[in-house]
């Protein structure tokens, strides 16, 4: 007969699992909440006190952590000495252990938790009982998680050994536990430690930035890029495919309003708010028609099928919305390897950042923008109800643009956006030649730049265009050569006090 030790804290789907355990031959020795479960269900369940000849103590903490138990999981069935020592004592051994941990992670979130609380939820037999399964991984099946339930018994069901796969998943299980565990420790105490991020499954990617370079993506732990943005037609996607979406997922995670953003490289060469969605297409279309070609398209509503016809008059890599109407996802469908996204929108973007370096990462908070009631005009002239709306929509897309950044916009659509450039006032001069290229007029429009105006260069140029307002950070050793030349010109000018940088 097979032996199976449950203890488990989460209990979903448990009893079932059981009964199938139960059907396969396994007999029952449990802890004592979840042998009572079992009983319920109408089990034959051995506790673990009938093996031990201990009672549970110190409210709970002690269960499991007796040599009686240990012994039967950690027995190397193929070592005579091993075996004699069990025989001896009359130990059983242990072929399955299926434990999960206190809610560590889930409980220190708790806006009210104390430390109290917190160190309770530290678990110590669990973690034991699921290392020494795992280290006899040969003889001994682990499994952690209600979602492995059906993986072991369709495996006991084809004869498969799958005790390496859940040794693996079951040493991360412990070691993404005790980092937190660790985590929560060091704050407050030291600004010295390990940075670690968890990550799960892998995906392979089509390919990297470029054809011949292969590349992964790992998702979080929770909340994963899989989770989060789901595909539902086209082709694998790639490397640059993951970090447009991405890129287009913080920008449009900036508007309320029915808003578009196309997408390409990772800079938004069009962004505009409308009525609708339709009406938001069209306009960030027409800010630059010629660079969405092979670009991305993301919106920030159900996507309808008028709109869907729309977008398929240029060609798109990929098409992203948080939902779609059927007919949409059906004419949509006809091109097979257009990507079609749907993303979760009640996700919160993360509020940290990270990349890779050569020796190690560099990390950063993610950037926000300023509250509005920050804002602080610094010309003699004050913006108009719409100059300030129209210079914070400016700022919102400008923050997602490549710098050095300006970008124009009128009426919640961009007309020219500058990036990439060396220096400011070639960003400046290459938004407006963007702009002028597309046939726009930027009489009236609103100016922002992602960091202060070294030089009144580009506000000589700003003013030519017949631009009203500007928006930046402000900060520099000149600004009161730039605000002077603003009041010269009768721009408004707004310092928000806070760079956007994005290299």
């Amino acid at each position: 007969m097979k032996r199976a030790l449950i203890s488990v804290y989460d209990k979903t789907g448990i009893a079932e699992f059981a009964v199938e355990l139960v059907s396969y031959g396994y007999e029952i020795v449990s802890t004592s909440r979840t042998a009572q479960l079992l009983r319920d269900v109408g089990l034959n369940v051995k506790s673990i006190e009938e093996i031990t000849n201990i009672p549970e103590m110190l409210d709970g903490r002690v269960k499991t952590l007796q040599y009686q138990i240990f012994a039967g999981i950690l027995a190397d069935r193929e070592d005579r000495s091993h075996m004699e020592d069990v025989e001896r004592l009359g130990l059983p051994t242990f072929d399955l252990v299926c434990v999960n941990l206190y809610p560590f992670a889930d409980t220190i979130k708790k806006k009210d938790c104390s430390e109290e609380e917190a160190i309770e939820q530290i678990d110590i037999g669990g973690v034991s009982l699921i290392r020494a399964a795992a280290k006899n991984y040969r003889y001994v099946s682990v499994i952690v998680s209600p979602s492995q339930y059906k993986f072991f018994i369709d495996s006991v069901k084809k004869e498969e050994n799958v005790n390496r796969i859940l040794a693996s998943e079951a040493f991360y299980y412990v070691s993404l536990y005790d980092l937190q565990i660790s985590e929560y420790f060091r704050k407050g105490v030291s600004d010295k430690g390990i940075f670690y991020q968890p990550f799960k499954t892998k995906q392979e990617l089509r390919y990297g930035e470029n054809p011949h370079q292969k590349a992964w993506l790992y998702n979080a732990h929770k909340e994963g890029f899989s989770d989060i943005f789901k595909q539902l037609h086209g082709k694998e996607l790639s490397y640059v495919n993951v970090l447009d979406i991405d890129a287009s997922y913080r920008l449009i995670k900036e508007f309320s309003a029915p808003t578009c953003a196309i997408i390409k490289h990772a800079s938004p060469c069009g962004v505009a708010s409308g009525s609708d969605i339709r009406e938001a297409y069209e306009k960030a279309f027409s800010s630059d028609t010629v660079s969405p070609f092979g670009g991305i398209i993301i919106f920030n509503r159900r996507l309808d099928l008028n709109t869907a016809v729309e977008t398929d008059k240029v060609f798109t890599e990929i098409i992203i919305a948080p939902d779609y109407d059927d007919d949409a996802l059906e004419f949509l469908f006809r091109k097979k390897n257009r990507r079609i996204i749907k993303y979760d929108e009640s996700h919160n973007l993360q509020k940290e950042e990270f990349r890779s370096i050569t020796g190690g990462i560099i990390y950063q908070d993610s950037d926000i923008f300023i509250n509005e009631s920050d804002l602080r005009v610094v010309t003699k002239r004050y913006p108009t109800e719409n100059e300030k709306k129209d210079m914070i929509f400016a700022m919102k897309v400008c923050k997602h643009v490549k710098s050095n950044a300006v970008v124009f916009v009128k009426d919640f659509k961009t007309l020219g956006i500058g990036s990439g450039q060396t220096s400011r006032v070639d960003s400046t001069l290459l938004a407006v030649s963007k702009a002028e290229r597309s046939g726009h007029s930027l009489a009236g429009s609103a100016v922002a730049s992602d960091a202060f105006f070294p030089f009144a260069d580009s506000i000589a140029e700003i003013s030519k265009t017949g631009a009203s307002s500007v928006i930046q950070p402000g900060g520099s050793v000149r600004d009161e050569e730039v605000i002077h030349l603003a009041n010269e010109k009768n721009l408004t000018m707004i310092f928000t006090g806070l760079r956007h940088f994005k290299h």
